[in-house]
């Protein structure tokens, strides 16, 4: 499929972002590199700021859209926190360029731009630690492990993958996500959170893997 202008501005940025850093790259040489001019740039992007922040923000709003979709579509914490996790590994494999780009110029997002990330980000977390939370209230979860280093546990350990995921290695997105679902899962859960359905179905699929 032919990539948009759009689609062509945004790769060239990235790929320039990455070995020049943001501030070595000009909007000129993005327009070269993507083959239009300053005009088709404008037209898509106000400014090179805006870019930077929409790169930063296309993976940021995927997993927060999964992740209310898990809430919305799940009824247990046990499926609901299988499913987030599913969904955030799956985007180091979908986004791995845009994350790169992002932990190594994130520091220059213009202010405005760094406040909207921070709040995607701010819920997303605050989904998972709802999910947690519940899932200690009703027993699924062990109430003994405090919900909020959890959730920060999970995130730092699936946010890692970027450094080292690659997509010709051994293993595959998927099993990777069963691997990371496989470590939290039980380092999580009840003996009443095994006897939920959703649960029963995961672990049996990930002791076939």
């Amino acid at each position: 499929m032919k990539k948009t202008l759009k689609e062509r501005i945004i790769e060239s940025a990235i790929n320039l972002f990455e070995k020049h850093g943001y501030h070595g790259v000009s909007v000129g040489q993005i327009v070269d590199d993507s083959q239009t001019s300053k005009g088709g740039f404008y037209h898509n992007f106000k400014s090179k700021d805006e870019l930077l922040f929409y790169i930063h923000d296309l993976f940021i709003s995927y997993v927060l859209d999964k992740a209310r979709e898990a809430y919305d579509n799940f009824d247990t914490p046990v499926s609901r926190l299988c499913a987030i996790i599913q969904s955030f590994t799956k985007v180091f494999d979908l986004y791995k360029p845009h994350i790169t780009v992002f932990y190594q110029e994130s520091a220059y997002l213009a202010r405005e731009y760094q406040q909207l990330i921070n709040e995607k980000r701010d819920e997303y977390r605050k989904i998972i630690l709802q999910v947690i939370s519940e899932g200690q209230s009703n027993g699924d979860f062990r109430s003994e492990v405090p919900a909020e280093i959890s959730t920060m546990s999970i995130i730092g350990m699936i946010n890692w993958t970027y450094k080292w995921y690659k997509k010709d290695g051994a293993l595959s997105i998927d099993s990777i996500a069963l691997i990371f679902n496989d470590l939290i899962l039980h380092s999580l859960i009840t003996e009443k959170g095994m006897k939920d359905i959703a649960a029963e179905t995961y672990l049996l699929k990930s002791q076939r893997q």
